[in-house]
């Protein structure tokens, strides 16, 4: 996809929602660490837009996604109208372009661009991991409200695995992950019935957004959460599949541009502080506490080993797929779910 002309593209879908206003500047605004390329486009009249093009996956999943984020985003309530980004529309319907031409497919989306507040330094001190652990208790009560109304995913956790494990059985799959293929359908059927085991029918699932990198997000003086810009959201599944990111965010060692995705932070004490905070706000149950590693299992069998390649630079993806097998896989052993419960009082 390198001779793919991203600013052509856009133009082209622009033309088509309204030619009425010419484009003066396209600016490529990614954070070049996954496959979705976002774009400013400014006009000759002053205004601007956000253009997110994607070609990863297929159309339908990019319909079906940006139709429930858009649901989202225009029913969450107070406080938190406002924390998402609004797809532009046409005729009632999230406006979407698909570009074909030859090997080429890509879509595009645009997006009123939305207003950010004050960035979250590199490393929080203790009493702003309390108030964001508060915030974001209140923002997934908000999410499970508004799950009612929003359009069905076809994406799940148990597609996605499904997906992984008849890959290892063909001869591609085979080629690609050669001497782990055997390890790969071990951890993914674990998986599969951990999940049927501690919340398959049990917990409730509402709109998560997986990656809340710590650059991802701004919040008001408070610490309240005010919005999430990087335009992009992954699924309708368990609430705790966010808190491996979170529990990045409040690291001791704070956020990193470069990361890893070792289980160590699940397990830190300032994680922990995160957890009773949340908890005292939108109590957690012993499944979920029990989930959490599996859904660290879930981040490396989906987005290591399956899309790796995809979302990393081809070297830093072989790193972290190695790594997997050295390190992440033995590391879920390690988890200590007594510990958790136990400081939660459950």
């Amino acid at each position: 996809m390198r001779l793919v002309d991203y600013h052509s593209i856009i133009k082209k879908a622009w033309a088509d929602f309204d030619p009425s206003v010419q484009i003066h500047t396209i600016e490529d605004i990614s954070a070049r660490v996954s496959t979705n390329h976002v774009f400013r486009v400014r006009f000759e009249d002053g205004g601007h837009i956000i253009a997110k093009l994607s070609y990863f996956g297929k159309h339908e999943h990019f319909l079906e996604d940006h139709r429930i984020i858009h649901a989202l985003a225009n029913n969450l309530l107070y406080p938190f109208e406002n924390v998402l980004a609004k797809s532009l529309v046409r005729d009632g319907q999230v406006y979407t372009y698909r570009y074909k031409n030859g090997y080429i497919d890509a879509w595009v989306v645009f997006y009123n661009p939305i207003r950010i507040q004050q960035k979250l330094p590199r490393r929080l001190e203790e009493h702003q991991i309390q108030m964001l652990g508060r915030q974001i208790a209140k923002f997934h009560k908000a999410c499970s409200r508004v799950s009612p109304v929003l359009p069905k995913s076809s994406k799940t956790l148990r597609s996605d695995i499904w997906d992984l494990l008849d890959l290892l059985d063909t001869e591609a799959g085979q080629f690609e992950h050669r001497m782990h293929v055997e390890e790969l359908k071990r951890q993914g059927n674990l998986f599969l019935e951990n999940r049927q085991k501690l919340v398959a029918g049990i917990v409730e699932t509402m709109p998560v957004f997986v990656d809340w990198n710590i650059g991802n997000f701004s919040v008001t003086p408070n610490f309240e959460l005010y919005s999430r810009w990087d335009y992009d959201w992954f699924r309708v599944s368990y609430r705790v599949m966010d808190f491996y990111f979170f529990s990045r965010v409040v690291s001791n060692v704070g956020d990193r541009t470069v990361f890893s995705y070792v289980i160590g932070p699940l397990m830190e004490e300032r994680f922990l502080l995160f957890l009773k905070e949340y908890h005292a706000v939108y109590p957690l149950t012993e499944n979920e506490i029990r989930f959490l590693p599996e859904a660290y299992r879930f981040f490396i069998l989906n987005y290591v080993i399956k899309y790796g390649r995809y979302f990393f630079h081809r070297t830093y993806a072989t790193k972290l797929q190695r790594e997997a097998y050295q390190t992440y896989f033995p590391s879920i052993e390690t988890f200590d779910a007594e510990k958790i419960l136990k400081a939660l009082g459950i």
